[in-house]
């Protein structure tokens, strides 16, 4: 690891959190396909929190540092590259749910809510479902799971943005923020993965297929992980726009589908105690 440059070192980690994560949630999916909806939630919840805190007392507050170089009250241009991120993720993933929804009866319905219901709806899982329970031809199959893949791919490019932007500003790559903010990625991706393989193995793909794929879908994570780190490595502009970019992805992936999905998996108060305990802990590896 010491004679291993910082790009090779960020793809290792950033491999290992993308493609590794899903990879083993595929694994645990093709060899049990069942699993406990209340731990994955809690997991979810307590993972949500810690990022919570590293994007809005770390990240944030780099981003802030930075672009007071700049220009004064520097913190609108942060403002605004966290509404770029926002924005960027919520328009991909309603292009996606405006193209799916219609075709599958669960979520066409006037009577369905204008928001998820159900954790599959999240990663667009009962797009694919209702394409192998029709017994679609195979074009309309790959074209459900090219819809599903992109769905993760979109999660994926913020998600490794914000493991580049925080090995931008680590100045201990085994120790820093990035490092956390890999772990904590990669075990968020373990249930995506599980929640990918798992119709997948049910419409007759092999479990090794399966697995490989659920993988493949974590890759998009390097593409992220590169973009944060060199936007973040030319300089304040490009720090402020990295860190403000990948914190406002970031934000809405916890808020819009890591903290919904849990919830959905266990409805009930415990979600809330997890988050805030891992905002609690998420402090502590900052601060001290």
């Amino acid at each position: 690891m010491e004679s291993m440059s910082p790009f090779a070192f960020i793809t290792l980690v950033t491999l290992l959190a993308g493609a590794g994560g899903t990879g083993l949630g595929g694994l645990v999916g093709a060899l049990f396909k069942s699993e406990s909806n209340r731990t994955i939630s809690l997991l979810l919840a307590f993972a949500g929190g810690v990022m919570t805190a590293m994007v809005c007392f770390d990240l944030l507050a780099e981003a802030v540092e930075a672009s007071e170089t700049l220009m004064e009250h520097g913190v609108f241009l942060v403002i605004a590259a966290i509404a770029l991120g926002v924005a960027v993720v919520y328009g991909l993933n309603y292009a996606i749910d405006r193209h799916t929804r219609k075709e599958v009866p669960h979520t066409a319905g006037a009577e369905h809510p204008a928001t998820h219901d159900a954790p599959d709806e999240l990663i667009h899982a009962d797009h694919l479902n209702e394409h192998i329970r029709e017994g679609g031809s195979r074009a309309s199959l790959v074209i459900a799971g090219i819809v599903m893949a992109c769905a993760i791919a979109l999660h994926n490019i913020p998600e490794g943005m914000t493991i580049g932007a925080s090995f931008a500003i680590s100045d201990n790559l085994m120790l820093g923020t990035g490092m956390i903010m890999a772990v904590l990625i990669g075990l968020h991706n373990i249930p995506e993965g599980m929640a990918v393989a798992v119709p997948l193995i049910s419409g007759g793909m092999g479990r090794v297929k399966a697995t490989l794929l659920t993988a493949a879908c974590g890759l998009p994570t390097l593409l992220g992980a590169w973009l944060g780190f060199w936007l973040g490595d030319i300089g304040p502009a490009g720090l402020c726009a990295s860190l403000g970019f990948a914190s406002g992805a970031m934000l809405y992936v916890v808020f819009g589908e890591i903290l919904p999905e849990a919830y959905l998996l266990c409805r009930s108060k415990a979600p809330a105690f997890a988050v805030m305990i891992g905002i609690g802990l998420g402090m502590v590896m900052i601060f001290l």
